[in-house]
């Protein structure tokens, strides 16, 4: 795990209904820096921060919702062990090649049970963060266009079989899980929190009536005054807001709910907590779920447990 497996999440590819309109939403309002386009007209995008060449590419489609999503993994011996450990669980994998996504290369995919395309992959062009390597400023003038998040940073994904997926990314890609909320039984998990890293999560799962399902994609912000900055952006732009400015009792993250023009919902999220692999998981019983979401209300969203894309 970490940087002997699994490094980060690294790229999201999401449909979109109006592609130029979602575009412009993506590069003005929510401030990342688009990067390219393809033969297959998908539009690739950075935040401002992060050195490889994209994390989010969005296409046209008639439905919104995620393709795929992909891990960066720490170089092509990992992918290939992976790849084998995930055949020997029981997972069947398929090689994308090299190039298929713009300067990226060799990808291993595969569906877990809730019905989403996880991809892994070892190589993507590093394009740098618009600074130095040798003696760098802490900021580029260009990352204070719209909210400018430095990462994107997980999803939260829906579906049925969560502990399915659970186990796969547990016991075969190495993540741990650091938070639950489980049901009136004190068993069952109606959603988990799954790290490869020192963050709170880097991808989580909530049991939902249909596979496939998005909740969200995350973008990492620096500082609740950023959040505040990022909620006067959206309304400014008219974007709808779901939930927020508030914190989360869950990950203790300072977070906002919105939607793209197509209406999936992504999250501006800052602070949370250092996690280590040996810590004891937080558990959190499905009646306290409302100040595990919205801490400052105590209040349960209807829009938040039931809309997906």
């Amino acid at each position: 795990m970490g940087i002997n497996g699994v490094l980060r999440p690294g790229h999201a590819q999401i449909r979109v209904l109006n592609l130029e309109e979602d575009a412009k939403f993506y590069r003005e309002v929510l401030g990342l820096e688009e990067v390219g386009r393809d033969a297959q007209d998908r539009v690739y995008f950075k935040a401002w921060d992060e050195r490889d060449h994209h994390s989010v590419i969005i296409r046209q489609a008639d439905k919104a919702g995620l393709d795929f999503f992909g891990f960066k993994v720490s170089d092509n011996a990992t992918l290939n062990k992976l790849e084998a450990d995930l055949n020997a669980y029981g997972v069947k994998t398929e090689r994308v090649p090299a190039g298929e996504l713009l300067a990226t290369g060799e990808r291993v995919r595969f569906t877990v049970p809730t019905g989403h395309v996880i991809e892994l992959y070892a190589e993507k062009k590093d394009v740098g963060n618009g600074l130095s390597y040798s003696n760098p400023a802490p900021w580029p003038a260009q990352a204070e266009k719209g909210i400018a998040p430095t990462r994107m940073d997980h999803a939260l994904l829906g579906g049925g079989d969560l502990d399915g997926s659970r186990d796969i990314f547990i016991n075969v890609l190495g993540f741990y899980l650091t938070e639950e909320v489980v049901a009136e039984d004190g068993k069952t998990q109606i959603a988990v929190w799954l790290s490869c890293s020192n963050k709170t999560h880097d991808i989580a799962f909530v049991r939902a009536p249909e596979d496939g399902k998005l909740h969200h994609v995350s973008y990492w912000i620096d500082t609740w005054e950023k959040v505040l900055r990022a909620a006067d952006l959206m309304s400014m732009n008219h974007v709808p807001v779901d939930i927020g400015p508030t914190r989360h009792g869950i990950t203790r993250g300072a977070t906002i709910y919105a939607f793209d023009r197509s209406g999936n919902r992504f999250e501006t999220f800052a602070g949370g907590y250092i996690s280590y692999p040996d810590m004891h998981k937080l558990t959190w019983p499905i009646e306290h779920l409302p100040e595990g979401l919205d801490y400052a209300q105590r209040k349960l969203h209807e829009t938040f447990l039931t809309v997906f894309s």
